[in-house]
């Protein structure tokens, strides 16, 4: 079905928009899937604050010409569908990596983080980043070890001294 060129031109610029603001960007090949899987995906897609996308390769060549994600064309061969993240870098390959374990139709082509192209294979790198949260309490931990220590080691004088104290005591009653 032919697509006007106004619905052209508005499908452009919105994956321009997305790819403007994204962090990363994973394409998979969805050839196979039910439409029932899509669906599913789709939703998994919206809570986790990934933009997932099917255009047209000659659209999205032009979508995200002049972004971080040009380097994404020369992998735009066959159905592709798009997957931004747009505040967890990880989240998009998070999300199709969950979805590619249940459907063997589903293969992940390539994954673009910071202008390069990655193969396939560095799925798991990308997917294993933390979330923002998680990512903050890790620094929270780091940050808050000196202090722990630092007050477990205060602590530890007066409890030395009573237990010395201790130990003569008990020393003394024995010799008595």
């Amino acid at each position: 079905m032919a697509i006007r060129l106004e619905d052209k031109q508005q499908i452009v610029s919105e994956v321009n928009q997305a790819a403007s603001s994204a962090l990363s960007a994973v394409l998979a090949d969805y050839r196979g899937v039910s439409v029932e899987d899509m669906t599913a995906l789709r939703k998994n897609a919206r809570e986790n604050k990934v933009y997932l996308r099917v255009v047209r390769n000659t659209l999205l060549k032009r979508a995200v010409a002049d972004t971080e994600f040009e380097c994404i064309q020369e992998v735009l061969v066959g159905p592709t569908i798009l997957a931004f993240s747009q505040e967890d870098p990880g989240a998009a390959a998070r999300v199709l990596k969950d979805f590619s374990k249940e459907n063997d139709d589903f293969e992940i082509k390539a994954l673009s983080v910071g202008g390069q192209l990655m193969d396939a294979s560095q799925i798991d790198v990308l997917a294993k980043l933390p979330t923002l949260d998680q990512a903050r309490s890790m620094l929270m931990s780091v940050m808050l070890a000196p202090v722990t220590k630092l007050a477990r080691t205060m602590n530890e004088v007066p409890s030395k001294v009573t237990r010395a104290v201790a130990a003569v005591r008990d020393q003394k009653q024995d010799a008595a």
